[in-house]
This record gives C-alpha cells, sequence and structure tokens, in this order.
C-alpha cells in the first residue's frame, strides 16, 4: 500500500511541477509580451524627448502594435493557455499581472534615471523594434537575456 501511495504522491508531485515549466512556445509568448510592454512604457516616457521632425515615439509603438497584432494575440493566446492549465483561475488577470509586472520593472528603470538618460539608452528600441517583420520580432522573444529571465525554466525534452 505504502509503494502504490508513494508512486501517485510522485506522479502528483511531477505533474504539478511539470506543468510549471515552459515549452519554447511559451518561453517566446512571455518574452514577446515582455518586449510588448516595455516598448508601450519607452512610448511614453520619451515621446516627448524624440526629435520634433520624426513621429512621436508613442505613436511609433502604436503603428508597431498594429502591424504586429496577431504575433502579440498570438503570444496571448499562449500564455493564456498556460495559466488556465497551470490552474489560475482567472488566466485574463493573471496575463494583465504580466504585463503590468514587466511595465513596472522598466518603470523603476525610468523613474531612477534622469528622463534625458532613460531615453537616450531605451528609446531608439522603438524605431529599431518598427523595421522588423513577424519573424524578426518572434526570434527577438525567443532570445533569453540574463537580465530578463522567464518566470518558469524551460520543460525538459519530453514532448511538450
Amino acid at each position: 500500500m505504502r509503494v502504490i501511495i508513494t508512486v501517485m504522491l510522485m506522479t502528483l508531485l511531477s505533474s504539478a511541477a511539470y506543468a510549471k515549466c515552459y515549452t519554447s512556445k511559451e518561453v517566446e509568448a512571455e518574452q514577446g509580451i515582455r518586449i510588448h510592454s516595455e516598448l508601450m512604457v519607452i512610448g511614453l516616457n520619451c515621446q516627448h524627448l524624440w526629435p520634433k521632425t520624426d513621429k512621436n515615439l508613442y505613436l511609433q509603438y502604436k503603428d508597431f502594435t498594429k502591424k504586429h497584432a496577431k504575433v502579440f494575440a498570438g503570444y496571448e493566446d499562449t500564455m493564456l493557455d498556460f495559466f488556465s492549465a497551470d490552474g489560475e483561475t482567472s488566466p485574463e488577470l493573471r496575463l494583465h499581472q504580466m504585463r503590468t509586472d514587466f511595465a513596472n520593472q522598466i518603470s523603476k528603470d525610468a523613474a531612477t534615471m534622469r528622463p534625458d538618460a532613460f531615453c537616450a539608452m531605451y528609446a531608439p528600441r522603438i524605431p529599431k523594434a518598427a523595421k522588423m517583420d513577424d519573424a524578426k520580432i518572434r526570434k527577438w522573444a525567443s532570445t533569453v537575456f540574463a537580465g530578463h529571465p522567464v518566470s518558469h525554466g524551460m520543460c525538459a525534452s519530453t514532448g511538450k
């Protein structure tokens, strides 16, 4: 009887741990949402410091969002599916919280740096991103940077 209980407990624990790992698609989705959230904060914070001869940074961000709407909607769907499978009672609320957390992280940089220094460092990302096609956005989102790890580790190669 102990063996059966032990096996059942191990199966349950490993299933719970397994549900909390990310597939490569989920890694890309989380990173894509991070990128999108960060670009929004950059656009809002730096729109007044961008050269007047160029299009306002926030408007460039909005155009970028519109151009890649299907990519970002797919990222949101992927994360909503993950949150649902992970037992979240409100996946939409969890997605909103994720976006807020990402925006708050870069907002802390904006708050601790002088506005001109923050914008000099981060504002060029928007025009650079605006030139990307969907494939380049996906490649960028698939790259995990040491300073911005994803919230769950990658699943072992077990077919998930």
